[in-house]
């Protein structure tokens, strides 16, 4: 692990490649598993905010699912998530573009509606954090769904956190991401 001010990175983060290919994987990561999108407490209050302008980016179920459950939920776990259609189906946030899951905030986003990207836990995958009361660790999350975007990190050479820059500054700051930088890159 490297300590990069409050928090602990897992050296995986720098060793491995990683790079989406949505081409391939079809943003499987927004439709598969068993719980929504991690929250942050912080970000409940910007879904409710939010929610009249991106809800007319969504589907049909991804709304009932909201009207229903709430722009987020508990899971099983205790832990903020966002909705899933069905219970355990994709992110009541989803959208499909020529076959690809992607996220109505982002699209609302990208047209200038909202001013907030989505949740930083999906900017930020595979990167799953651990909080604790003093620090936070940084791990890569392994899933079989991802192969594609290993390989094409790879091909590419891109270490996951330098594909992740952008949302790891939106994060931690531009001074935490140099100061990660200089300390792999010496």
């Amino acid at each position: 692990m490297i300590e990069v001010q409050h928090t602990l990175v897992h050296e995986d983060l720098l060793e491995e490649n990683f790079v989406c290919n949505l081409d391939k994987c079809k943003g499987a990561c927004c439709v598969e598993g068993d719980a929504g999108a991690p929250l942050e407490k912080s970000e409940l209050k910007i879904l409710e905010e939010i929610y009249p302008l991106v809800r007319p980016y969504m589907t049909e179920k991804g709304i009932e699912t909201i009207e229903s459950q709430g722009t987020w939920v508990r899971d099983s776990d205790g832990d903020y998530t966002t909705p899933c259609v069905d219970g355990n189906k994709e992110c009541a946030y989803v959208i499909w573009e020529n076959g690809v899951s992607k996220c109505a905030i982002e699209k609302a986003y990208e047209e200038g509606k909202v001013h907030w990207k989505k949740p930083v836990s999906c900017h930020l995958y595979p990167i799953r954090i651990t909080a604790y009361p003093e620090f936070e660790i940084l791990n890569y999350d392994r899933w079989h769904i991802c192969k594609s975007a290993c390989a094409f990190g790879k091909e590419l050479k891109v270490p996951v956190y330098k594909f992740l820059k952008e949302p790891l500054i939106r994060k931690y700051g531009a001074e935490w991401y140099d100061e990660l930088d200089n300390a792999v890159t010496g």
